[in-house]
């Protein structure tokens, strides 16, 4: 699922990290492959300096009476920092991770392509019995259940491999983000503690994410549950059953509405002002029809509630009114692509349509760096931007729109090559 939300929606470019989040996570952190019968401490060992390794220890000792404050105990503690090294591959991948740029479109080629797709189709006929329960107890759909499944952790095949433990420590020590960090340490040391796990079988993604839907430790202590009755909250092993169940628990307690979609892809009439594809701008369905607003068949969209309408390409793309679910698919994942992609899979899985608008593929991306120059030039010129980091987040995209109002352009928020022309005038 999500960490507690570092990854800001993006609009168009997506950047996305390499740890997923099972119960609320800033942003999805891909987890790397699970090759059968592999073990963290099988992991080949990168060389670390003596004096790094050192300072890693002396952190590791200074902990130790902080987490027995909270209530863990010394036996665990040895347990489970037996072995753990300082990792110099997890803040390496901490550092990078807004190198990571992708389209939207060429993300969801990838997202909901025609294997995962399949591949989701047959975890369902495999899996279908316990979906359907999970579907009964909890309200949420066995196909955006099994969605989730597939982008998280490809229906289990990419659980991650990396000890969770000494990712964790690591980050921790590191400092950039240790405050966060010791929170899901001392979170992983209480679910050893608890008996659900042993450390060693503890593998994640780098950042920590664990198990078939790549829940943070503090998530899963939050959100987990036994479903199948064994005891433990088990959503490392093969059997996803409490995973899956986690999941649907998780969107459940976030408000998850059943029968209600995602979004739904819509046509705008001709001239529609763009500035009212805003994530604040609510209307039910029908007002949007009266504005000549339709789904994709040319009629009005059903009255599934209050909605919104976006534009994740910016005005030459497709057009999608969105729902409450899909903030709830946000606590996720904040990144517009990644909740669009669960969304669409979901629908796909149930035999729905592509999506039929076409894509801008040929249009020219911002790099990172004239993200940041766009972001500067912005709060030159009295934008509210709060960080030149990159990162397309609603704060950037207000301002995007902002500026693009007061130069009479269409206000789409999206970060264009145009804009950045335009803010250099």
């Amino acid at each position: 699922m999500s960490m507690k939300r570092f990854l800001l929606p993006l609009s168009g470019a997506i950047l996305m990290t390499n740890a997923a989040c099972a119960g609320p996570v800033d942003r999805s952190l891909r987890p790397e492959g699970r090759p059968a019968g592999l073990s963290a401490v099988q992991q080949p060992v990168r060389q670390v300096a003596p004096e790094t390794q050192a300072a890693f220890e002396r952190w590791v000792a200074d902990f130790r009476p902080r987490a027995q404050a909270q209530g863990i105990r010394s036996d665990v503690l040895a347990r489970s920092f037996a072995g753990v090294r300082y990792d110099p591959e997890v803040v390496e991948r901490d550092r990078n991770q807004s190198e990571f740029k992708r389209e939207i479109w060429d993300y969801l080629d990838s997202a909901v392509s025609p294997t995962r797709i399949a591949n989701g189709q047959a975890a369902l006929r495999q899996h279908g019995r316990t979906l359907q329960a999970i579907e009964d107890r909890f309200g949420v759909e066995k196909e955006v259940v099994t969605a989730v499944w597939g982008m998280e952790s490809t229906y289990g095949d990419r659980r991650g491999t990396m000890d969770v433990i000494g990712s964790l420590a690591t980050l921790a020590h590191d400092g950039r983000r240790g405050a966060f960090f010791e929170s899901q340490l001392i979170a992983a040391l209480q679910i050893i503690q608890a008996g659900d796990v042993d450390p060693r079988s503890m593998l994640g993604s780098w950042a920590g994410a664990m198990g078939h839907t790549q829940f943070i430790p503090t998530s899963y202590l939050a959100y987990a549950v036994d479903f199948n009755g064994d005891g433990k909250r088990d959503i490392w092993s093969d059997d996803p059953t409490d995973a899956l169940a986690s999941t649907a628990a998780y969107l459940k307690r976030f408000g998850w509405t059943k029968g209600q979609p995602w979004g739904v892809e819509v046509r705008l009439p001709q001239g529609f002002n763009t500035g009212l594809a805003a994530r604040d701008t609510k209307r039910n369905p029908s007002d949007w029809a009266a504005l000549g607003v339709t789904g994709m068949n040319g009629r009005a969209v059903p009255n599934h509630g209050p909605a919104s309408i976006m534009l994740p390409a910016g005005a030459s793309g497709p057009a999608f009114m969105i729902f409450n679910n899909f903030a709830v698919i946000e606590r996720y994942n904040r990144a517009n692509a990644y909740v669009i992609g669960i969304g669409h899979l979901s629908d796909r899985l149930k035999g729905g349509p592509e999506i039929q608008a076409p894509w801008p593929r040929g249009y020219a991306p911002l790099s990172f760096d004239e993200r940041m120059e766009m972001q500067q030039r912005l709060q030159t010129r009295g934008y509210p931007v709060e960080k030149i980091d990159g990162i397309i987040g609603p704060n950037t995209i207000s301002a995007i729109r902002a500026f693009q109002a007061s130069m009479g352009v269409a206000q789409d928020g999206f970060p264009s090559q145009d804009v950045l022309a335009l803010l250099k005038r």
